[in-house]
């Protein structure tokens, strides 16, 4: 996802399903059926942007199908798979107070409690027991490594500042 965009990534086509022009969708969103709440929906096929309306949704196995509006046929489908869905930013609710999208902490700059710059957020990934902030050296990072450490809000991840887009960690430089 570019940063400044007024649109956020909520999840994947990634293959057809059946022969009616059904998809299988990878939702970002928790809970995974999240994505649902968000009927229209934009792609980019060949860097021409593209609206799908979502008439129909459901869980299937671990994963989620769903049926587009004009989309009766299996080749047709098979023209989204690969692509990214987007929603306008406007469109995703708010949080409460101390909740954060993903998008929000991506290019956030991270220091330690006493002033040592770690990078910039690059991403957040998943993983079973909590999140992760990957973090990528800057120009003016203490070092060149990337980091990986706990999104633990109020014990690893002390505070977040996004306008002055900072984040301040208590995390040791030599992990």
């Amino acid at each position: 996802m570019a940063e400044n965009t007024q649109e956020t990534v909520v999840g994947r086509i990634t293959s057809v399903f059946g022969v009616k022009g059904w998809v299988k969708v990878y939702s970002y969103t928790a809970p995974m059926e999240g994505i649902l709440d968000y009927p229209h929906w934009q792609v980019s096929l060949g860097g021409k942007p593209i609206s799908l309306e979502v008439t129909e949704g459901k869980r299937h196995g671990p994963g989620l199908v769903v049926r587009l509006k004009g989309v009766d046929d299996r080749e047709v489908a098979r023209s989204y798979c690969g692509l990214d869905i987007t929603v306008p930013l406007k469109s995703l609710p708010e949080l409460p107070e101390g909740e954060f999208y993903w998008h929000q902490l991506e290019g956030l700059t991270v220091k330690t409690p006493e002033g040592a710059v770690l990078g910039k957020v690059k991403h957040l990934m998943e993983t079973g027991a909590n999140d992760v902030v990957v973090i990528r050296p800057t120009q003016n990072s203490i070092d060149n490594r990337e980091r990986l450490i706990p999104y633990l809000p109020d014990q690893v991840i002390q505070s977040i500042d996004l306008v002055a887009g900072m984040m301040v960690a208590d995390w040791d430089p030599e992990f």
